[in-house]
């Protein structure tokens, strides 16, 4: 087998309004010469003079963002964050292993157009395009690790005011790793079961007084347990500079490098396909994974492979204009580039009932760059008494997104359906559902030859370039020690524009659009150490908002360009926190109601309609040190969906046109379940042992519904889904030295076989089933 190697490309031209970044990070410095200089850095929502609170290992009490105006007790909306600790003490190594200690998260699969990556969704949204690294969107398809991440902050219901498009459900940030003052490193060495080997480094070096570099590395090889086949190989860099610590003014440089060579996993079909022969009993119709063992692995291990390169490189710079504002400017760019051929357990064509699977093959490759200039301004002042806690800037941003696909066949001669006949069988196309082979000597035969060819790659079949300007600001007004109002507001310019490339000439659609978001909450203060708060927030959803890399509603299509507004969700919320002995432990509640009421559907011919679709629910957040010895972190939350109109399709007989309504009316959303709990909780013993452990549950998931013609000839609905689980974890520490430490690991201690993600009518993954790791970390 052979495939073109991915080449980095670079945009001849780079948007002129970037310089205005640029121009903040050269100018700040100067403007320091007169500032003081024993000024420390500040948290989102304080200002620079405040003096900094002390956290708990498994609390933050602040976001990273200056768009945050308050302390998170008194942000009238559900913001989670996942603290390195947390993230350590579980054994995550990746961005997806790391939510899951959250509630109300799941993760939907990639395909071959919605491609392979982190795809998690919030509330029963889409998250994917919604996902920032220092404040700053991240885009293109990729499986983020968290070597060089101190925290994960995950904002939950409309989101669209502090980041812009997208956002219905929420969006989640990732905050690197940075320099500080003070000389310190740590090594963490990692070995455990399924050939698990893991080794990361994170070196912090004072520079003088006011300067320090960092250096954040890893490299991770391991198998998957209870899974044939599978692995994952990938290595990273992250260096970055600081200068000025301390002082006035300061500047920040971080590169961050990933890449990845992995044999992806395709996961297992569902038991029967749409075309498959039904009774008409309940049974019949509830369709879920495919009885087989854990370990089936239906890919091809000489063909299969998935290949990802991430190059991030930030500057920013920071300048403390008073005691109580600052300024900050941030510049970014990043490429992206991914490129796989993954094989999809397919069963469109019936023949799991045969006892057979088509090795439908996936792929897609792609190249993904984004430039972003941020200007932020955040302070503090005072208007009659009344005071201000603000927060205001403008944001430029360019993204472009070029992709095709490589030349892969697996269908010779086959009419009709017939995807498995015995010519297709012996090329490897097709594999037994109970015992595949993985290592076929799969042959890559055109259709009409006999003979195979190498794959090859495509030139680019499709970009899309979108170019964005936005203007926000925040403000949390103290009206009285007791009442506190939370405004924002943000104006996006959204132009976008995706071109399909054919060899018989270019098809371009665009769409240029504007849109005003807000967010409005009132936060009462019964006790300085609680509060109680509703909000109601907007996000807009404009077509083609995913440039090309993600699974998206409102896709800019000839359909929809008949009707180009953003999908409208409205996000409402009511709800109390509280923190306790000495802000050390918290707790909240909240009840939540997010509508779509524009939603865009196709009927798959020349309609689009204005869907509806809701959710509402309860979720419970706990956090923190309630003892001095024991640490929890975790949470329930209940989400109750629903698509109440999800248009309809018509037909012509005899004549006489007949309107069906979808059959997802009424139905709740995919991949989220109604129930999902999530617990971790660690410890201390003497001072020098710890010992933990946490557990996952979540309801059922449903992956899609649809019509089946029964054998008395009347229709009925196929419900596709997953079965409920809980998983448990278990942890074990000791600390041998003052700077030597082991940490054992076990995830999935039952080593329950369970699913974690479905993928519309076609397939679902499994979970990895019990593995034991442990970790030498040594410090200086």
């Amino acid at each position: 087998m052979s495939y073109s190697r991915i080449r980095r490309s670079h945009s001849r031209t780079a948007p002129a309004y970037l310089a205005l970044a640029c121009v903040g990070f050269a100018s700040a410095p100067a403007l320091a010469q007169d500032a003081k200089e024993d000024t420390a850095p500040s948290l989102g929502g304080v200002t620079v003079s405040d003096t900094a609170i002390e956290e708990t290992p498994y609390r933050a009490p602040r976001a990273d963002s200056p768009k945050y105006t308050a302390p998170l007790l008194d942000t009238p909306k559900t913001v989670i964050v996942v603290p390195s600790q947390v993230i350590q003490d579980t054994g995550s190594t990746t961005f997806v292993e790391a939510l899951r200690t959250v509630p109300g998260i799941t993760f939907g699969a990639g395909e071959g157009g919605n491609p392979q990556g982190d795809r998690p969704l919030i509330r029963g949204f889409d998250a994917q395009g919604s996902t920032y690294i220092d404040g700053v969107r991240s885009v293109g398809g990729q499986s983020r690790e968290i070597f060089a991440i101190e925290q994960i902050e995950v904002v939950k219901g409309g989101d669209s005011t502090m980041g812009g498009r997208g956002s219905a459900g929420g969006s989640l940030n990732l905050v690197s790793k940075m320099p500080h003052l003070g000389t310190s490193a740590q090594a963490d060495l990692s070995y455990g079961t399924d050939d698990y080997k893991r080794a990361t480094i994170d070196a912090n070096y004072q520079l003088g007084e006011t300067a320090a570099i960092r250096l954040n590395g890893m490299w991770h090889d391991a198998d998957v347990a209870k899974r044939d086949v599978v692995t994952y190989n990938r290595w990273g860099i992250s260096p970055s500079a600081a200068l000025g610590l301390g002082t006035a003014t300061r500047a920040f440089v971080n590169y961050y490098h990933m890449q990845s060579d992995d044999i992806p996993d395709p996961g297992i079909p569902f038991e029967r396909p749409g075309n498959a022969t039904y009774v008409n009993t309940a049974d019949q119709l509830a369709i879920g994974p495919a009885d087989v063992d854990r370990t089936n692995f239906y890919g091809l291990a000489n063909r299969d492979f998935r290949r990802t390169n991430t190059d991030e490189l930030l500057l920013r710079a920071e300048h403390d204009l008073s005691d109580t504002i600052r300024l900050r400017a941030t510049t970014k760019y990043a490429n992206v580039k991914q490129a796989y051929v993954i094989t999809q357990p397919d069963d469109s064509q019936g023949n799991v009932v045969n006892g057979l699977v088509w090795r439908r093959a996936n792929t897609r490759w792609s190249n993904v760059d984004s430039m972003v200039g941020q200007l932020d301004l955040a302070g503090k002042f005072d208007t009659g008494g009344i005071e201000h806690s603000f927060s205001t800037g403008f944001e430029a941003s360019w993204e472009q997104s070029k992709r095709g696909s490589f030349a892969v066949n697996t269908n010779i001669g086959t009419a009709n359906g017939d995807r498995c006949n015995a010519a297709n069988q012996a090329a490897g196309n097709c594999t037994s559902l109970l015992n595949p082979t993985p290592y076929d000597n799969w042959r890559n035969i055109p259709a009409g030859g006999t003979t195979g060819v190498p794959i090859t790659k495509s030139a680019a079949t499709g970009k899309t370039e979108a170019t964005t300007y936005a203007l926000y600001a925040a403000d949390t007004v103290t009206v009285t020690d007791y009442l506190l109002l939370n405004l924002g507001l943000r104006y996006d310019w959204f132009d976008t524009a995706a071109t399909t490339i054919a060899t018989s000439g270019n098809t371009v659609l665009s769409n240029k659009e504007h849109f005003l978001n807000y967010q409005a909450g009132v936060v009462l203060k019964p006790m300085s150490n609680g509060s109680v708060y509703v909000s109601i927030a907007k996000s807009s959803t404009p077509a083609g908002s995913m440039i090309g890399e993600g699974s998206e509603g409102n896709a800019l299509t000839a359909l929809t360009t008949l009707d180009l507004k953003a999908e409208v969700t409205k996000s409402y919320e009511i709800g109390t926190k509280w923190s306790f002995f000495d802000d050390a432990f918290g707790l909240n509640l909240a009840l939540f109601k997010t509508d779509t009421d524009n939603a865009r559907i196709t009927n798959g011919a020349d309609v689009v309609f204005q869907g509806k679709r809701n959710i509402k629910g309860v979720e419970v957040g706990f956090n923190g040190k309630p003892l001095p010895f024991w640490s929890v972190f975790g949470g329930y939350t209940y989400m109750d969906s629903k698509i109440v109109d999800g248009g309809f399709t018509s037909a012509t007989v005899g004549g006489v046109t007949v309107i069906t309504p979808s059959i997802n009316n009424g139905k709740p959303f995919p991949n989220t379940p109604k129930h999902s709990f999530t617990a971790w909780s660690t410890f201390d013993i003497a001072q020098r042992f710890q010992i933990g452990g946490g557990a996952i549950y979540s309801s059922k998931q449903y992956g899609s519904f649809g019509t089946v013609v029964l054998d008395n000839g009347t229709t009925g609905t196929i419900v596709r889904s997953i079965p409920s689980y809980w998983r448990f974890d278990a942890m074990a520490s000791a600390r041998i030295a003052d700077n030597i430490s082991l940490r054992a690991n076990v995830q999935n201690l039952t080593n329950k076989k369970y699913y974690d993600k479905t993928y519309s009518t076609h397939f679902v993954t499994v979970a990895p089933g019990r593995s034991v790791f442990a970790t030498l970390s040594l410090k200086y």
